[in-house]
């Protein structure tokens, strides 16, 4: 029987770039290669789009140095991937893509539209709901009209900066010190930063606006940080919940990745109710921003109140050793490969 081509997308031009290569070889190698024939394209820093030989290839870097440039066809008409090498140019077929892409230009809708232009199948969340997801003050615009609490924020443009006095006034009108600043579009956790005073906001803006020109300043919400992970299409389903122990103030990239004193519980012993609200919560903001086929919603548990409150959406979640979105359904028995093969499955089901 004839396989299936299936394109796997990965790197790309984002801080998150790195996550996304260890995210692929989890993926990859959990694909049927029975069902799948497997086409890695990886994608550097800089934008260029590579034929990669192997998995082992992603795994020691060496995927850099290939000699084959291969990009996807917009063409709806072929759905193919365009190689062009030392040998001259080829063409390979291609029947459904997985875009292992973290953050700018690969999670905010932008590589989706050359899905959706190609006529191809993808995995994962269409154009509108990832960049919604990927936009953290969109996102907030759209679930402050469901009814479900998420810390008050003050918005800010890059180009306000030039009169910082008046932002930081803005800020400390409506939010007490300490507070968080985001960039608006990335992952990862990259470009947060708690301020704790004036001085600090300042950096704190400054820094923000280097990974992207919308900035998002928050209060600070004191509890337990919470995830729930989120499959299917126009009936999603979601997991259990888990937990996240940051070893650092807060869960930043450092501590995420680098940092082996912290920790992620699965099923963490919660009051009576709210894992149920919390699931409940994490399928509605999910159909609400037009989600398909896998998210990972994260929450605050506020200490004192227990009052859940939204804190953020990945429309396409990290598959690392530690990552909490395949541990969440692992724990409800799903594991890796059938989870993989579930959500290549949702890609065609979109499709028809």
């Amino acid at each position: 029987m004839d396989r299936t081509n299936i394109a796997v997308l990965f790197g790309g031009q984002s801080s998150e770039h790195e996550v996304s290569c260890i995210s692929a070889v989890t993926i990859i190698n959990a694909i049927n290669t029975e069902e799948y024939n497997i086409i890695i394209i990886g994608i550097t820093k800089e934008g260029h789009w590579l034929l990669v030989d192997s998995v082992e290839d992603i795994a020691d870097g060496g995927w850099r140095n290939s000699k084959v440039t291969a990009v996807i066809s917009p063409d709806a008409s072929r759905k193919e991937i365009i190689c062009i090498g030392p040998e001259g140019t080829s063409f390979l077929p291609v029947d459904v893509v997985f875009p292992v892409l973290h953050g700018p230009n690969g999670e905010d809708g932008t590589v989706q539209g050359l899905f959706e232009l190609a006529k191809l199948p993808y995995v994962g969340c269409g154009v509108l709901a990832s960049a919604l997801g990927m936009d953290k003050l969109y996102a907030k615009l759209v679930v402050d009209t469901l009814g479900i609490a998420q810390a008050r924020y003050v918005p800010v443009m890059k180009p306000e900066l030039k009169d910082m006095e008046a932002v930081v006034a803005r800020v400390e009108e409506k939010l007490a010190y300490p507070v968080f600043v985001k960039p608006s579009n990335a992952g990862s956790s990259r470009g947060i930063t708690k301020a704790h005073d004036r001085k600090e906001l300042e950096a704190a803006l400054w820094e923000a606006a280097g990974h992207d020109r919308k900035l998002l300043v928050e209060e600070t919400i004191i509890g337990r940080e919470l995830e729930c992970a989120v499959l299917g299409g126009e009936e999603a389903e979601a997991s259990g919940i888990g937990e996240v122990l940051a070893a650092a103030e807060f869960y930043d990239y450092d501590s995420k990745y680098n940092d082996e004193a912290s920790k992620t519980i699965l099923g963490p012993e919660l009051p009576e109710g709210k894992e149920l609200e919390i699931r409940q919560a994490a399928t509605t903001i999910f159909q609400a921003l037009g989600g398909y086929g896998l998210s990972r919603v994260d929450f605050f548990l506020e200490a004192g109140t227990d009052r859940v409150i939204f804190n953020e959406i990945n429309t396409l979640p990290g598959f690392t050793g530690i990552s909490m979105y395949p541990m969440l359904w692992k724990e409800r028995g799903l594991d890796v490969h059938t989870l993989v093969e579930r959500i290549i499955a949702l890609a065609y089901e979109r499709g028809k």
